[in-house]
Parts: structure tokens; C-alpha cells; sequence
């Protein structure tokens, strides 16, 4: 081959090598850069494209609404025979939206508890307002026995005395609890027929605190015998009776306006 050719090929050649080591540096640029724009993208993209979701009900539900819900199915049912299901299908809330606003079930029924405690408590504390020592204890009596039986004489009795008794045996809290929300109805009674006495009303001349624990035995009767289906009229003559035995022979007005004797 002649000097020329050699020479005029290796130039080819070292012009070609020159141009191949330009076109790999451009890619490995662009490659560069590709990899520095990916980089920068991920690094601001959002890490979820769905929305994320809040485990359990808004905090914007109305506490009391959902509490008179489990308070009325507790009364139902019972503490032993209601779920959680059941709880929160009455409450319109999910499991986790309870446990957070309540806690537990045996919590969820003690705060139901205590919120039908000073509920009744102020009813019947404003029926012994009433003038005279014989119509305040029909209006006390009226007052209970319209929330032990419905209006469709469904038998619901009373919260407390129908659903705690059975589980104060085995739960110390629960029976400290319904303790104390005896020892506050007889006390509010003690107080009121000791005001009647001191003010020379028709009332027997026995021990206040007695009279009251009387009284309110028999409230507590009352609860029980709605519960097993007696009608409103049988348990108005029961009280009717007690008002009169406590009393004495005052007017039967309110009572007879509640309910009268069919």
C-alpha cells in the first residue's frame, strides 16, 4: 500500500475515533442530566397519589346524641347481651370512632350509667318540689313510671336497677356505682320528708332516712315489676298506696291526672 493511502486511511480513522469519543461524552451528558431531572422529580412527588383516609367518624359527632343512643341500648338489653355491634349501630359510629370518644364497653356502660343517674336525678328531684309532702311523691312516682313503661307499654323498667344489680356481683366499680346512686335517691327523699315533718305537713312521725329507704324501695319495685310486663295502671296503684301510707290522706289529684284507674 502506498505511504499516501496509509496515511490518508489513519487520518480517516483518527478523524472517525474522534468523532465516536464526541458522540459517547454527548450521551454520557444527556444521560447525566436525564438521571439528575429524574432525581429532582421524585424527590418532590407527592409519596401517595390517593388521598389519605382517617381511620374512624369525624370528631364532629354530637357526644350527647351518641351517648343517649348507647344508654338506650344498654337499657334494652342489658349490659352481657348488648355487642359492640349492636353499640355502634345505635350510636352510628364504627368501632375504632368508640373506643377513641368512650373507651370500652364496660366504660361505654358506665358513663351510660352515670348519665341516666343525673338525668332521672334532676326529674326527680324536681318532682319533690311539689307543695305538699302527698303530691310531691305522686309526682316522684309519675316522673319513674313514665320511663319504666313506653308509651306503647313496652317494659322497659329503670336502667339501674334493671341492668346494674346483675353486674355489681362480679364488677367492684359497677356495684360501687350503683351504690352510690341509691344512697343519692334515698338521700334526696330523706331530705324531703324531713322537710314535710319539720313544717307540720301530713307525714307519719317516723324516721325520715326509714320512710325515704321505704319510699324508694318501693321506686325500685316499680322498675322491677315494669320490667316483667306490668301495666302502667297496675303500678300507679302501688304508688298511690305508698304516697298514702307515707303521706297520708291528702288529694289524689296529680296521681288520678297521670294516670286514672281503669
Amino acid at each position: 500500500m502506498a505511504r499516501s493511502t496509509v496515511i490518508r486511511e489513519q487520518g480517516q480513522w483518527s478523524t472517525a475515533k474522534a468523532g465516536g469519543a464526541q458522540v459517547r461524552t454527548h450521551s454520557h451528558l444527556l444521560l447525566f442530566l436525564y438521571r439528575i431531572e429524574h432525581n429532582i422529580a421524585i424527590l418532590f412527588m407527592p409519596t401517595s397519589t390517593k388521598k389519605s383516609r382517617r381511620r374512624g367518624r369525624p370528631l364532629s359527632y354530637d357526644r350527647d346524641v351518641a351517648l343517649g343512643a348507647i344508654r338506650d341500648v344498654f337499657w334494652d338489653q342489658g349490659f352481657s347481651a348488648t355487642s359492640l355491634d349492636d353499640i355502634a349501630t345505635a350510636a352510628g359510629m364504627n368501632r375504632p370512632s368508640l373506643y377513641r370518644a368512650f373507651g370500652h364497653k364496660r366504660e361505654m356502660y358506665l358513663t351510660a350509667l352515670r348519665m341516666f343517674a343525673a338525668e332521672s336525678g334532676r326529674e326527680l328531684q324536681q318532682a319533690l318540689e311539689k307543695p305538699s309532702l302527698r303530691e310531691a311523691l305522686e309526682a316522684f312516682y309519675a316522673r319513674a313510671i313514665q320511663d319504666y313503661v313506653s308509651d306503647n307499654e313496652t317494659p322497659r323498667g329503670c336502667l339501674v336497677i334493671c341492668t346494674a344489680v346483675s353486674e355489681a356481683t362480679g364488677d367492684p366499680e359497677i356495684r360501687s356505682t350503683l351504690a352510690a346512686i341509691l344512697a343519692e335517691i334515698d338521700s334526696m327523699m330523706a331530705i324531703r320528708i324531713a322537710k314535710a315533718q319539720a313544717e307540720g305537713d301530713h307525714c307519719t312521725d317516723d324516721d325520715a332516712g326509714v320512710l325515704a329507704r321505704i319510699a324508694t324501695s318501693v321506686l325500685h319495685s316499680l322498675a322491677v315489676r315494669a320490667r316483667a310486663g306490668a301495666r302502667r295502671s297496675e303500678l300507679f296503684t302501688i304508688a298511690r298506696a305508698t304516697a298514702e301510707l307515707i303521706a297520708g290522706g291528702a288529694s289524689r289529684v296529680e296521681m288520678q291526672r297521670q294516670c286514672p284507674v281503669s
